[in-house]
């Protein structure tokens, strides 16, 4: 069996969500199955750490793929001709696009499809791309995998697929994450939160984070409580890097929030274990991989009653509506006023993670692919 799979979301020390599901369970499949020959196409130079057995095949085929018309050309001109070429059992395509006019099995794993429900959450052209070709993928794909039963009835409804074509694949949780002593907490928060206790907030600025919302959410809470706890913002930027500048400039206690930006690996891991509780309030999630993070550090959580996430964390957390500023800080303080409350969902996590592991997504992925032949 040859299989051609779209790895473009390898990028070296800039693994998201989709790149690290595209990571990890491309290294547990490719490891796991010796005789299938596996080609990775990448759209420019890769890291040698991403060719993780010698049943893979790197290739490099332009044009750098970063733009809705570069998409077009990559996808339906450079991927489609070499498709047809090597005439390979299936095209894997992890962050959900196709090749259309390829003559070949294509399975994507549409991770959600939030730019149907929240189009100017995206650039225009790039929100314009994706409501026109999603559903094209979505008909032609041979199989779907997705990351939730959420996204599953989504793509169902809304792309009227049957759901008998649908795989759920849970993402997993990054070996990394796990609990950490006091004196290394201490020491962490003397990094970054001035030594003070701290929320947390991961992921990027994009408008659906809802990360004005958490702000407002956070000057209630310190007005009610008088705390020296801070808020620590932690991922890249986003376009909507103005607005949220703007809600922290406005803040009361501008002061008590750190934007600490995207962080390598390993310190993203230090900071989730030494938070005092992990407030994720996205409006939209297909998923939301800090949840399970979370769990795996022993963390609490505050996380948004919508979408996939109450799917994801079952009774492990605090839910709230995300479009409800006070019932957000309402969350924060019962959380910071309750000190059994915080135990009993740290312990509730510690059960819930056991439902997540990378090597469950990469046997239920591989699971699809084989469905496909």
């Amino acid at each position: 069996m040859q299989i051609v799979v779209n790895t473009r979301l390898l990028l070296n020390d800039k693994l998201d969500g989709i790149g690290w599901f595209s990571y990890q369970t491309l290294k547990r499949i490719t490891i796991n199955n010796p005789d299938v020959h596996f080609v990775f196409l990448f759209d420019r130079d890769y890291d040698d750490d991403f060719i993780f057995s010698d049943n893979i095949t790197p290739l490099i085929i332009g044009p750098q793929a970063r733009h809705p018309f570069l998409y077009y050309m990559w996808f339906n001109y450079s991927v489609k001709n070499l498709l047809n070429k090597l005439k390979p059992d299936l095209f894997l395509s992890p962050d959900g696009f196709l090749s259309l006019g390829a003559k070949c099995k294509q399975l994507p794993v549409i991770h959600d499809i939030n730019f149907l429900h929240n189009p100017k959450d995206l650039k225009p052209l790039t929100s314009k791309y994706y409501n026109y070709y999603f559903p094209k993928y979505a008909k032609l794909a041979t199989r779907i995998a997705t990351v939730s039963e959420y996204s599953k009835a989504d793509i169902c409804k809304n792309y009227k697929v049957d759901e008998t074509k649908i795989d759920v694949v849970y993402n997993g949780i990054n070996e990394g994450f796990k609990t950490i002593n006091e004196t290394e907490k201490q020491l962490v928060k003397n990094k970054f939160s001035e030594g003070k206790p701290y929320f947390l907030f991961v992921g990027s600025q994009s408008p659906r984070k809802n990360l004005n919302r958490l702000i407002a959410a956070f000057d209630e809470f310190k007005s009610q409580t008088q705390s020296d706890y801070k808020l620590l913002l932690v991922g890249a930027v986003y376009t909507s890097e103005g607005d949220v500048k703007k809600a922290i400039d406005k803040s009361k206690n501008k002061i008590d929030i750190i934007f600490a930006g995207r962080q390598p690996q390993e310190i993203l891991e230090e900071i989730m274990a030494s938070a005092f509780a992990l407030t994720f309030v996205p409006y939209f999630e297909g998923f939301g991989i800090p949840l399970v993070e979370a769990m795996q550090c022993s963390v609490p959580i505050i996380c948004s009653n919508t979408t996939s996430m109450p799917e994801i964390v079952g009774d492990s957390a605090l839910l709230v509506n995300p479009f409800e500023v006070t019932e957000i800080s309402k969350a924060m303080i019962h959380l910071f006023n309750d000190s059994l409350l915080q135990q009993q969902l740290i312990e509730k996590g510690n059960l819930r993670k056991n439902n997540f592991s990378w090597d469950k997504s990469a046997n239920l992925l591989w699971q699809s692919i084989e469905k496909t032949q």
